[in-house]
């Protein structure tokens, strides 16, 4: 029996971050997992959707800045959170656990 390899495309959800309803309810349900790992990554995939240049601009930040800031390993402060979050047209909500 021949085994056939298939070509899979890498999973990049910035194609599925096309409303800003979309972007919400992605980044409520990471919001959700209380994992800072995870949140940086959706905030940097939702920057991806938005446009890093516009987003770093609109942060008071270099797109550098805003690349290494939204890395996984990164530490970075909360005000550079708030910052970014603003930029992307976003509020942060507390409900109840």
């Amino acid at each position: 029996m021949k085994t056939r390899k298939v070509k899979l495309k890498l999973f990049d959800a910035t194609r599925f971050l096309d409303s800003d309803e979309a972007i919400a309810e992605y980044l409520s349900s990471i919001l959700e997992m209380n994992d800072t790992t995870l949140l940086l990554a959706a905030l940097s995939d939702i920057a991806r959707a938005r446009g890093i240049a516009k987003v770093a601009k609109d942060a008071g930040l270099g797109r550098e800045s805003l690349y290494k800031a939204l890395n996984p390993a990164a530490k970075p402060r909360f005000e550079t959170i708030m910052r970014v979050v603003q930029a992307l047209g976003l509020h942060l909500k507390a409900r109840p656990a």
